[in-house]
């Protein structure tokens, strides 16, 4: 059983045994915290590496991903079955992590307003960079992408770690999907100029204070 397993079960176990001990009287109750659980098991991983990249710090992730078990548990009847689970918990995972560090003291308003300048956000077409953060290859990427400001940082790993499309992303953030393009074009414009950078390691290590 590796980490990430070890995790999912050591959140399931204390509610499942909560459960028990209420005995649990309505099957449709219990048929719907079954149905959660599996999909959340197979996602498990996903919101933990959501959490990390998001957060910077493997500690915080790992508390953050037990809060976004118990809150999405908690609202799992409003989920909207004509969307993909894992679009809908990768959201929540995101959300969570933005109200965090909305607490740090950061910016209230951490995407910009719809206006936006439009840029000319190529299409999504495979290049080097693609190909290594779709591999998520070392800590050089993880450490860079933890030092993108968090406006590029959110859109970047929702599009690229878990190839979620613009129109799904937008639909998280509340953003239009053009507007997810061009901070996805932003956010990937900076990260190469930092893993290219000469000196990468001062480059990419992970702000303190600003996102």
């Amino acid at each position: 059983m590796n980490a990430v397993t070890a995790l999912a079960d050591g959140m399931l176990r204390p509610l499942a045994m909560t459960g028990i001990r209420r005995k649990e009287t309505s099957a449709t109750g219990a048929d719907v915290a079954a149905r959660f659980d599996t999909l959340y098991r197979a996602q498990s991983r996903r919101v933990l590496q959501t959490c990390r990249y998001l957060l910077g710090s493997p500690d915080e992730a790992e508390d953050a991903a037990q809060e976004v078990f118990l809150r999405a548990r908690q609202r799992f009847e409003q989920y909207d079955r004509e969307r993909p689970f894992a679009s809908w918990i990768l959201g929540v995972a995101s959300h969570h992590c933005i109200d965090r560090l909305r607490r740090r003291g950061r910016e209230t308003r951490l995407f910009g307003t719809a206006d936006i300048e439009r840029v000319a956000a190529p299409a999504r077409e495979p290049d080097p960079l693609t190909a290594l953060l779709a591999r998520e290859r070392g800590r050089q990427v993880r450490e860079a992408v933890a030092a993108l400001p968090v406006k590029y940082r959110v859109p970047l790993v929702l599009a690229y770690f878990h190839e979620l499309a613009y129109a799904e992303i937008g639909a998280i953030l509340d953003i239009e999907p053009g507007h997810v393009a061009v901070l996805v074009f932003r956010g990937r414009k900076q990260l190469r100029r930092m893993l290219t950078a000469p000196d990468r390691k001062s480059q990419c290590r992970a702000p303190t204070h600003r996102p």
